[in-house]
């Protein structure tokens, strides 16, 4: 073996190429998106017209179709009609359309459209990707797995988000970052088209429809009492997520003590990022041989030295960068030790031919966590500032009660041998 190949396989898992091949199609795509999100609501307000108000509704309205979505990928994804090749083809369809309209939208009627279809395109995509990262690997390979495409996600999304920060910088032209994002949608397709096969194996016994089927597994789902108690856990962490990017940014600009500027602000989020990336891979790799519950027990107890360092920084006259610094380190360690072993979990927990919607349920706590997290978030920080203390304080805490879940969870799934 030649020694680049020996670095290459000491970095990257051996796993399914088309796990790889799946991790670069989503790679270029979240290019893509990378180059919309964070500069949509700039566009449609300061060059399109409308109030920060109507355009945060729109952006907003894609949870509505999201959560409608992510229904009907679990259902598609496991049935043997459809599957999970074709559900995510039309996910991919569906978001390059989406991004086609916002392209063209100068109201805000077709802005909702957009953000509408937009949802509905990413809620069909997730579900069915875990599922076949599931199908595509074993027990012990999972965590890695899911590790590889979450990293594919996070290098695409900032490519996009530096690349179409120079693209506007230099030409101004918002509208073409909208064409850009479709044409990588559709060069996604392109990739699952060509390379990706269905995974599903439908049982040759089945004698149900897909109708009864999805009916029949989504309530079987709802009575896996495992899956239940890690519903409980995974909307806390979904909780936990969602201030990153919403309540956090504000907090640091108007609460911390010193009143960060949009520079250092900016520099914090992208060290945040970057650790997310460099770790991503080799925190999955140490991982590996914990249970799924345990290796969350990790990222929860994270996450709550995380938050109260966060509190601290509107206690202390000195130091209020390092306690930032410090908790969003913890959280970036947190966020790469969470994802993989929720996805793996869910995979471990789901019948084989009900993957898709087991994991669509735990798509679903992602919307879940962030229809309460932000406007929560929001509320708090318009409250007293004794309020706002408390918050973080009062996250921390619930910290500590998502490990006593993940305790129970982890007995429990020990002594059924899963």
């Amino acid at each position: 073996m030649s020694l680049q190949k020996y670095l290459i396989s000491q970095f990257f898992p051996n796993l399914d190429k088309q796990i790889f091949t799946l991790s670069i199609g989503r790679l270029l795509s979240e290019i893509g998106t990378g180059f919309t999100l964070f500069y949509a609501p700039i566009f449609f307000v300061n060059q399109v017209g409308l109030s920060s108000t109507s355009v945060g509704i729109a952006l907003g309205s894609s949870q509505i179709s999201g959560i409608i979505a992510r229904f009907l990928s679990g259902s598609f994804s496991d049935s043997q009609k459809f599957g999970r090749r074709k559900t995510l083809l039309l996910s991919s369809i569906i978001s390059a359309l989406a991004s086609i309209v916002m392209a063209i939208a100068n109201n805000f009627y077709t802005v909702i459209i957009g953000n509408l279809l937009l949802g509905l395109g990413i809620g069909l995509y997730w579900p069915a990707n875990e599922a076949i990262v599931a199908d595509l690997t074993v027990q012990t390979e999972r965590k890695e797995a899911y590790a590889v495409t979450k990293l594919a996600d996070n290098i695409g999304f900032q490519l996009g988000v530096i690349a179409g920060g120079i693209a506007v910088n230099f030409t101004g032209a918002y509208r073409s970052l909208f064409i850009i994002d479709a044409i990588s949608f559709l060069i996604f397709a392109v990739v699952i088209y060509l390379n990706i096969q269905e995974t599903y194996k439908p049982n040759p016994l089945e004698l149900q429809t897909d109708r009864k089927k999805s009916i029949d597994g989504w309530l079987q789902a709802f009575r896996d009492q495992n899956l239940i108690i890690f519903i409980v856990v995974n909307i806390f962490f979904t909780f936990y997520a969602s201030q990153i990017y919403s309540t956090m940014p504000l907090y640091l600009s108007n609460f911390a003590l010193g009143n960060f500027s949009p520079l250092i602000i900016s520099t914090i989020f992208a060290g945040y990022t970057a650790l997310t990336v460099i770790f991503q891979l080799p925190v999955a790799r140490k991982l590996g041989d914990l249970s799924h519950p345990q290796a969350l027990i990790i990222s929860a107890i994270l996450w709550g030295i995380g938050f109260i360092a966060i509190d601290i920084t509107n206690i202390v006259e000195i130091g209020h960068i390092f306690w930032t610094i410090l908790a969003f380190s913890l959280f970036a360690i947190a966020i790469i030790s969470y994802h993989p072993s929720a996805a793996a979990l869910i995979a471990d927990l789901a019948p084989e031919s009900l993957r898709g919607i087991y994991s669509a349920i735990n798509s679903q706590c992602w919307a879940i966590g962030y229809l309460i997290g932000p406007p929560l978030g929001g509320w708090v920080l318009d409250g007293k500032e004794i309020i706002v203390k408390i918050f973080w304080l009062g996250i921390a805490i619930s910290a500590g009660i998502t490990i006593i879940f993940l305790q129970h969870l982890d007995r429990r799934m020990i002594s059924k041998k899963i």
